[in-house]
């Protein structure tokens, strides 16, 4: 493909994504997709001859985007949401374009000292402790945020201890309701035996509103003093129901109990950090400066397209001494004179791309006010939203709105719950996901918006399409033309 080529295809394929953002909101949100569905429009094996570019934009047309789940629709409501952002995919193609290396400093000085700063900058957007200055690096996500911190913390206890407990003979600590990513990754260091070991992976009983119970917390690490506790993982925002466990409290708990070892304190704030860019919700952060490490993605609601996470370590030694190793090919004089970072020694791969190139187109587009600005809309609409369930005498609020997600639940029961959201999915107009309360386990709806191309009377349509799925009388459907919320 010649330069100019690629510069006729390029402006088309601009033009393709432009129509399809444009496009969305008279698609349906989810497809009639079956399975094999797509298997079977695809040719079973690659012929010889090109097809040509009309024909690749044709099937894009014709196979893919009917079957697509559209994350990026305006009436998309289930999952914490997965942003992008003209800017952000802007970004994206300048770093395809540059197709870097960032292994080591050598291998593209810009790539890492970009990375760096932007890093700082998000620290500072955060106002987070500065001990995580310096100490950031970009994961893909939330997850390989939490294996690195699970092995950080496992290679500083040997360090601790190096005649130490085994791998099996530790295990990691978290709530009912934190990520399922925390086992995996005890699974991947070798500390779980599978996703249902709970002598390797404790997890500790939640308040009925999601948070950690401390009481819990230290009537386990009490009752049983093996296998010995490596890493505790709090959540800031739960993917259930966004509940935000007490990190000052569960460091007290661990600081009282294990005096002779200090356990690593992980927080993934994977969706609800996003939301300590304005200064009014700060306080979910709060205790962050008693963590060992933090997790941020801006993939989910800061306007930077997947994958994008956001990892901080208070000590990176702890990270770089389990990660690094240096055959002799990647030896180089500035690696060797120890005044640069090499983000191979933070992550599980060696070869990385540059993944601060597209943070830093967003960050400079929006800048501080434009991100605020973003997160305000959305917490002042799920308000909105939150008011119309609780006047509505037809359903519950499960549990208190966290942010910009609200649970619910028809006072009907299960069954009910469950027959609502298999109806509103399947019109396809709007998207809600489900959870399980916690401690009665309840069959919750979630409902988030996050969605940048999601406007006010989406969410007024949102509610309209719930309320006449659960067959409301006319008179219950509270609002026809409301004001929009200040955010």
């Amino acid at each position: 493909m010649t330069p100019d080529e690629f510069r006729a295809l390029g402006h088309r394929m601009v033009d393709w994504i432009a129509d399809y953002l444009a496009s969305l909101e008279r698609r349906p949100v989810t497809p009639p997709t079956q399975p094999g569905d797509v298997l079977a429009a695809l040719p079973e094996s690659l012929d010889g001859s090109a097809p040509g570019w009309d024909a690749v934009f044709r099937d894009l047309d014709t196979i893919i985007t009917p079957n697509l789940t559209h994350w990026q629709h305006p009436g998309f409501f289930a999952y914490f949401p997965c942003n992008a952002s003209g800017p952000g995919i802007l970004g994206e193609i300048a770093g395809a374009g540059l197709n870097v290396n960032g292994m080591l400093w050598a291998t593209s000085p810009a790539a890492t000292e970009l990375e760096t700063r932007t890093l700082d900058w998000c620290a500072d957007l955060f106002a987070l402790p500065d001990f995580f200055k310096g100490n950031g690096v970009i994961q893909g996500t939330a997850s390989e945020a939490t294996l690195a911190a699970l092995l950080a913390a496992r290679r500083r206890d040997q360090q601790a201890e190096p005649a130490g407990d085994p791998p099996s003979e530790l295990c990691v600590i978290t709530s009912e309701q934190a990520h399922s990513s925390v086992t995996k990754a005890a699974m991947i260091a070798g500390i779980a035996a599978g996703p249902d070991d709970r002598r390797h992976v404790r997890l500790i009983r939640t308040h009925p509103d999601g948070r950690m119970d401390l009481d819990d917390l230290r009537r386990a690490l009490e009752s049983s003093p093996a296998p010995r506790p490596v890493m505790v993982a709090a959540t800031v925002g739960t993917t259930g129901t966004g509940a935000v466990d007490d990190i000052a409290g569960i460091r007290r708990v661990l600081d009282e109990i294990h005096t002779d070892r200090p356990v690593w304190l992980h927080v993934d704030a994977a969706w609800l950090g996003s939301a300590a860019v304005c200064p009014e919700f700060r306080r979910v952060l709060g205790g962050v400066e008693h963590a060992d490490s933090l997790c941020i993605n801006p993939h989910k609601w800061l306007l930077t397209n997947f994958d994008c996470d956001l990892f901080w370590v208070r000590d990176r030694n702890a990270l770089t001494d389990a990660l690094s190793i240096t055959p002799e090919y990647l030896r180089n004089q500035a690696s060797d004179a120890g005044g640069v970072i090499d983000y191979r020694d933070w992550q599980i791969p060696l070869g990385r791309r540059m993944r601060a190139l597209k943070l830093w187109f967003v960050l400079r587009h929006y800048g501080v006010d434009g991100l605020r600005a973003h997160i305000r809309r959305h917490v002042a609409w799920a308000e909105w939203f939150e008011q119309q369930i609780q006047r509505d005498d037809r359903f519950d609020l499960v549990t208190p709105r966290s942010a910009a997600l609200v649970c619910f639940a028809l006072r009907a029961g299960d069954d009910a719950t469950r027959a609502l959201l298999e109806k509103i999915n399947t019109a396809g107009e709007i998207m809600l996901s489900h959870t399980a309360a916690p401690v009665d386990g309840r069959y919750t709806l979630r409902f988030v918006p996050g969605s940048p191309l999601t406007e006010f009377r989406h969410i007024v349509r949102a509610w309209e399409v719930i309320s006449r799925a659960a067959d409301a009388p006319p008179d219950q459907v509270r609002e026809s033309s409301p004001k929009e919320p200040r955010s």
